[in-house]
């Protein structure tokens, strides 16, 4: 069973999770735009690696085999259910 949605930024370090939706009107074209060639949509695998340890600064997280920074506000805009 999965877990309830939460956002990509309150995810926990280390958790598997899936994207469940993105709320592409809250991003910029061009975030939109990179977040898509990158290879984010809804059903994709993605874990929260770290958070910058300054308030507000960016997160890292792994989809796929790529590490991608996101700004917070970018994350916020990704809701994920966890997976393990």
């Amino acid at each position: 069973m999965l877990a309830p949605a939460l956002t990509l930024e309150q995810l926990a370090p280390r958790i598997a999770a899936q994207i469940a939706t993105i709320d592409w009107d809250r991003l910029a074209e061009p975030e939109a735009r990179r977040l898509r060639e990158l290879g984010f949509d809804e059903g994709v695998s993605v874990e929260m690696l770290h958070r910058a340890t300054l308030w507000g600064g960016p997160v890292a997280c792994r989809i796929g085999r790529m590490t991608v920074a996101l700004r917070r506000p970018v994350a916020a805009a990704i809701r994920v259910t966890q997976t393990g």
